[in-house]
């Protein structure tokens, strides 16, 4: 369905066309969105070597596309990226926590069923929350906003950020959810290279998934 809306958002145009304005569109890309993909996916990489840099790189993301997500009428995903910045912090702590032994408290695992369960309610919770709230923002304030993909990629981003600052290989599943529904969803706003940057990080989801799993089973014999 977001790819129906990329292509009515260039209907019309040939081939040829829509490659010569994505090859425009980048080339009048800001410097400040370039810093925010190559730190974006420097932090995916720290994330799937399961390396502590993630977070302070991925605060440099961040704070950039609160910015950026304001300006282009996405809201959700500004909400996202504000939630993004509080739990990265939060996950700094914790990824740096040690018990009485000085040993780190959290290993990467995979969630048991109640943890599952739990996912899917956050998941559900966040979805309904951000729907009717940029229902009521595109009515009154973004025109340009489209609720249900908007709360679709920033709630399944909320879930996969919890369940990162948990060390759960979960975690990827919706980080691969959020990068799909992105990467459409940010072309039809003119943000090209953020578009190609989410393509990026589904490849890396899609590795940091794999990584994990092999930690999780190791860590689990």
């Amino acid at each position: 369905m977001l790819f129906y809306l990329c292509l009515q958002q260039n209907q019309g145009l040939t081939i040829e066309e829509i490659i010569k304005q994505f090859t425009e569109q980048l080339q009048v890309t800001s410097i400040i969105e370039y810093i925010a993909v190559i730190a974006g996916i420097a932090s995916v990489w720290f994330s799937k070597k399961e390396n502590i840099l993630v977070y302070p790189v991925g605060l440099v993301n961040t704070v950039i596309y609160i910015y950026l997500s304001f300006i282009y009428h996405l809201p959700g995903e500004a909400s996202v990226n504000f939630y993004y910045t509080v739990m990265s912090i939060y996950g700094w702590y914790m990824w740096l926590k040690k018990d009485q032994r000085h040993e780190k408290v959290l290993h990467i695992e995979f969630s048991d069923k109640r943890m599952v369960l739990y996912q899917l309610l956050f998941f559900a919770g966040c979805y309904v929350i951000l729907y009717f709230s940029l229902v009521y923002l595109k009515a009154n304030f973004f025109e340009g906003a489209i609720p249900w993909a908007d709360a679709f990629a920033s709630a399944s981003a909320f879930t996969g950020m919890w369940l990162m600052t948990r060390k759960k290989v979960e975690s990827w599943y919706w980080w691969i959810a959020t990068n799909i529904a992105s990467i459409p969803l940010y072309f039809v706003k003119g943000l090209v290279l953020t578009s190609v940057y989410y393509f990026i990080l589904l490849i890396l989801a899609f590795a940091g998934l794999y990584a994990w799993m092999q930690k999780a089973k190791k860590a689990a014999v």
